[in-house]
């Protein structure tokens, strides 16, 4: 096989991969606004403290500490999905704390969401 059969089905390949694979992949995770935000309330992600933070299901003090190390590093988080970064946090474990995570605004959740509940009962 001669080198401009072999660069010529990489061109095809490569362009195959673009034009199936990635929009798949790209309509794989559900849009965030579809979650919605949590009636228990959100934190704010570019301003909570590791306090705050660790109200969030899913992540606890060390994980809030190494959330609030990637925004000083990143200065502000564009998107939720921007901690994916942090060791430990994956599409699933996002899935679960999206509606509790915001971007603008004040933080409203007051405490861990399923214990404030439980106590009350």
């Amino acid at each position: 096989m001669s080198l401009r059969a072999i660069a010529l089905a990489l061109v095809v390949a490569v362009t195959m991969f673009f034009t199936l694979a990635v929009p798949l992949i790209a309509y794989a995770d559900p849009p965030a606004a579809a979650a919605g935000p949590s009636p228990d309330g959100v934190v704010n992600l570019n301003t909570a403290t590791p306090e705050e933070l660790a109200r969030v299901p899913g992540i606890g003090p060390a994980r809030a500490e190494a959330i609030v190390r990637l925004r000083e590093r990143v200065r502000a988080f564009r998107h939720v999905d921007d901690i994916l970064r942090v060791r430990g946090i994956g599409r699933m474990t996002i899935r679960a704390m999206r509606p509790y995570l915001a971007l603008a605004g004040p933080t409203t959740l007051m405490s861990r969401p399923g214990r404030a509940r439980a106590a009350a009962e």
